[in-house]
């Protein structure tokens, strides 16, 4: 059976099969897109942290486990909603399989980094290294990935609904702030609490 040709008919009956609002916020790929956004404004901060020699270790620690719990929520998600959804949708597998692999590099180093404190061997560099296994994974997703989803037959709107309810319920489990607490938080209170989500 081929990939692409799931039965339009069965969707046009009670919804459309493809809604095409670009840029609205409840679409998957605006979704993913916003997290790649968010996880590589930490990666950018943590640059500044190490070139800042005022930077207390504290600091880096939360910035480091904020930026590793969104990444583990963000791979979940991916790889039990998006995933499953795209290997239906569009022929390339390698490229998929590419993904999932570097999914698990990239776990591989967040529980390497759990275990570690800043000031260990080591500690910069692993996270580093993680930014920069992230950044290939967005360039390959938003560049080759995300343009095939969009010429599938794939309701983004309904995929983004489940992202999000998948998203919040993952927060929760891990003891993460959501997002819009993370966005009310006072600014001078000085840094997130601490949390271990590994």
């Amino acid at each position: 059976m081929p990939r692409n040709a799931p039965s339009k008919s069965s969707k046009t009956s009670s919804r459309p099969a493809r809604r095409t609002s670009k840029g609205s916020e409840d679409d998957a790929l605006h979704i993913l897109a916003e997290d790649h956004k968010k996880v590589m404004e930490l990666f950018d901060e943590f640059e500044r942290m190490k070139e800042d020699e005022e930077t207390d270790d504290e600091a880096k620690q939360v910035l480091v486990e904020t930026a590793c719990a969104e990444l583990t929520i963000h791979a979940q998600v991916e790889e039990e909603i998006f995933y499953p959804a795209a290997r239906d949708a569009i022929d390339d597998m390698d490229l998929l399989d590419e993904a999932e692999v570097e999914h698990a590099s990239a776990k591989q180093l967040i529980t390497e980094l759990a275990a570690m404190q800043p000031g260990d061997d080591l500690y910069d560099a692993k996270f580093t290294v993680l930014g920069e296994y992230v950044k290939h994974h967005i360039q390959e997703e938003e560049k080759e990935l995300f343009p095939k989803i969009k010429k599938a037959d794939l309701d983004l709107e309904e995929l983004g609904q489940e992202i999000s309810e998948r998203k919040m319920e993952l927060r929760e489990e891990l003891g993460v702030p959501s997002e819009e607490e993370e966005e009310n938080e006072d600014p001078d209170s000085g840094p997130k609490s601490k949390r271990r989500v590994h």
